[in-house]
């Protein structure tokens, strides 16, 4: 894997592709500077170098049109303060203007282009665009690992212009090297944990990490799924009626690979979809009509915490219950201690996707495990297997 620590930024100007793509309140302000703070490593040592370094990202979804919301703009004083050094704004990505500026940037200095989606070349993969941006530095840095999964001009086309200097940069190579770990090298046992809503959304991903774990812990709404497969009464618990079958093919993988499988044995129910409907708890397998369930039970709980405990190797997408609702969070802050609990006696723990993501920074768990992966579509299709463009391009 070609990363910064392979090259030498002094008097270069390194053009690096990063995930600025942050939460704004109503008044434009960073809410969550995650993303921002997750760069620091690699400017830091391009800077020390005595390199310059050219930030480019999109925000939004503008769709090709310069839209005054959407401008970087109202981030670049969240950027320098993060960074902890003064960032200078160009209101273009490409043309004159940011050619001036990208010419006049002295080693030791940050510059952060316009947002990229103010031009539809940028989403459509569009050479010419890639070429141009490519002209503004002498290296290509990608740690955009959020948008890794999109061939998009500044993603992955414009490594193209950058036969030898081409790089991922600390973030990117961490997040690849987390998902290595998990699926290539991890010290067994491993275990996945499986959650979310829909069995259909996580048919590749299941299929993809068989052959490479030990243990499958399928829970929230996607577990009434195999749990209706298996013969039992959900009430009105969540289910995909036309993903049965699947499950039941699902399950018998899983023994072929022997993989050991842990559904809910028992469920906290609810009559209604609210945090103050009457709830009660109940074996998974006859939830009573009119009733769904919406959290994992206290024998779930134990059974999954006996699991992760005797765990090497962790990885999480998905909650277990419905997080959002205080009543319905215990299960899910059940899971987080034991993965947290499991971590501390040595195992390594990668979480990722959008609302894993959510809980573990929501309840303060990001310190307690060993890895947050910050890119959600593009985790995903990691341990589904696939390529992704941003890092195929790098490697070409």
């Amino acid at each position: 894997m070609k990363t910064i620590n392979d090259f030498n930024f002094k008097d270069k100007k390194a053009l690096v592709r990063v995930d600025f793509n942050v939460p704004q309140d109503d008044q434009l302000k960073v809410t969550d500077n995650t993303r921002i703070a997750a760069v620091k490593p690699t400017v830091e040592k391009i800077l020390n170098d005595g390199g310059s370094v050219i930030l480019m990202t999109h925000l939004g979804r503008p769709k090709g049109e310069v839209k005054d919301e959407f401008s970087l703009k109202h981030i670049v004083d969240e950027v320098s303060s993060v960074l902890g050094k003064e960032v200078k704004f160009v209101d273009e990505c490409i043309g004159e203007k940011a050619e001036k500026a990208a010419s006049e940037l002295q080693p030791g200095e940050i510059l952060l282009l316009e947002n990229l989606r103010f031009h539809n070349e940028e989403e459509k993969g569009d050479e010419g665009f890639a070429e141009k941006l490519s002209q503004l530095g002498d290296a290509f840095v990608n740690d955009a690992f959020g948008t890794a999964h999109r061939a998009h001009a500044s993603t992955a086309v414009i490594a193209q212009y950058f036969k030898s200097t081409k790089f991922f940069g600390l973030l990117m190579a961490k997040e690849l090297q987390a998902i290595d770990k998990v699926l290539r090298k991890g010290e067994k046992p491993v275990t996945a944990i499986l959650g979310g809503s829909k069995v259909s959304t996580k048919i590749t991903i299941i299929e993809n990490i068989l052959p490479a774990i030990d243990n499958l812990i399928i829970g929230g709404g996607m577990a009434f799924t195999f749990i209706k497969a298996l013969g039992g009464k959900i009430g009105n618990s969540l289910v995909e009626e036309d993903k049965l079958p699947l499950a039941l093919e699902i399950l018998g993988k899983a023994k072929e690979n022997k993989v050991k499988v842990y559904l809910p044995s028992d469920v906290i129910i609810a009559e209604a979809f609210n945090n103050d409907a009457e709830r009660k708890e109940a074996d998974i397998y006859a939830i009573p009509e009119g009733w769904m369930g919406l959290d994992a039970g206290h024998k779930s709980r134990d059974q999954f915490n006996d699991v992760l405990l005797n765990s090497r190797t962790i990885l999480w997408n998905g909650p277990i219950g419905v997080f959002e609702m205080s009543n319905f969070a215990g299960g899910t802050v059940a899971l987080g201690d034991s993965i947290a609990e499991a971590t501390k006696l040595g195992a390594f723990s990668l979480v990722g996707g959008g609302d894993s993501v959510a809980f573990v920074k929501q309840f303060g768990y990001g310190d307690k495990v060993s890895y947050v992966s910050t890119g959600g579509g593009a985790m995903l299709e990691s341990l589904e297997g696939l390529e992704l463009p941003g890092v195929a391009a790098i490697n070409k």
